[in-house]
């Protein structure tokens, strides 16, 4: 059986054993593939893993021997699912490999935003000019007591309600009319209104859909308090980054920690890089929250066991 890996470049940096996938057929890793190498590099390919690189309608047609889409991700927007439906190829994807690491990277992210330790492990060279002990040159915020509001309450979202709590934060729940979402239900799940006028942070753990693209918008900043701060480690396009560079410039934002952007890379001008907003409590990662050497052999494992499972019979985590 052929399996071709199209980006092996997002799973490893030299430090995961394909030895698990090798084990199931013949595998060939291609770091990257671009949009008109996919047809060649996998004429032959029973199996093609992706985290990237989109497999649309007319790609999917054009691969007589493919059996099996392996998606190393958990979002599955890069595969045209009905035209794979059409040609009965399943799909699956690997979900829930990342959940410690990402919450993790939301708790640096707010310790950063709330203490400016970023700014000031970058000033070093001013502490020896200070005539005090100290620099009070950047305010420092505490957060026990502070208010919490989360978008989505699954198991990130969850895991970093817990973090909050350890640091003595009141948390809150933003609240979806119809939402089947049961996790925590001693937390508060208020009205759109009340959680953005009553939440000194607001992160943001859901998936996109329709219904929520650009959920943070000039509307909901402008109903944000005064210097709250703001987290996104899920998808860019739940910010309007236009607004967003514009709360912070005014000062009524007090911060953004986002790990995500709507284009991914993005461009060198996208508005979010102009040399202002540095001054301005604004972190930006690119998309490493989920990165951890434990999430990526997680991930690694989920996929393995996909294979394994359809290999048997009885495909796994299959989306469609």
């Amino acid at each position: 059986m052929n399996i071709t890996f199209l980006d092996s470049s997002t799973l490893t940096r030299g430090d995961i054993d394909f030895s698990s996938l090798e084990a199931l057929g013949s595998l060939t890793c291609h770091e990257h593939t671009a949009p008109s190498e996919v047809v060649t590099r996998c004429l032959d390919s029973e199996v093609i893993l992706t985290n990237k690189v989109i497999l649309d309608a007319g790609l999917i047609q054009s691969l007589p021997a493919l059996k099996l889409i392996l998606v190393c991700a958990t979002g599955v927007n890069v595969i045209d699912l009905k035209a794979a439906a059409d040609r009965g190829i399943p799909v699956c994807n690997v979900a829930g490999y990342s959940t410690p690491s990402v919450a993790q990277h939301a708790a640096a992210l707010l310790l950063s935003l709330s203490t400016k330790v970023h700014r000031l492990a970058s000033e070093h060279e001013e502490w020896p000019r200070s005539p005090i002990f100290t620099r009070l040159t950047h305010s420092v915020t505490e957060l026990a007591g502070k208010s919490c509001g989360i978008v989505g309450l699954g198991d990130i979202g969850s895991a970093f309600a817990r973090i909050g709590e350890a640091l003595g934060m009141k948390i809150q729940v933003l609240g979806r009319e119809g939402s089947s979402n049961s996790n925590r239900p001693e937390l508060p799940r208020l009205p759109a209104g009340e959680f953005f006028a009553t939440s000194d942070v607001i992160s943001l753990h859901c998936p996109l859909t329709d219904e929520n693209e650009g959920l943070i918008n000039s509307s909901t900043l402008a109903a944000m308090k005064p210097g709250a701060l703001l987290l996104n480690v899920s998808r860019g396009p739940l910010v309007d980054e236009v607004a967003l560079a514009e709360a912070l410039r005014s000062g009524h934002l007090g911060g953004a920690g986002l790990d995500v952007l709507s284009a991914e890379p993005p461009p060198a001008d996208h508005p979010l890089f102009a040399p202002d907003l540095a001054d301005h409590n604004l972190i930006i990662t690119p998309h490493t929250a989920w990165l951890s050497l434990e999430s990526r052999q997680r991930l690694l494992s989920g996929v393995v066991q996909n294979l394994e499972g359809w290999l048997a019979g009885t495909p796994s985590n299959r989306v469609a």
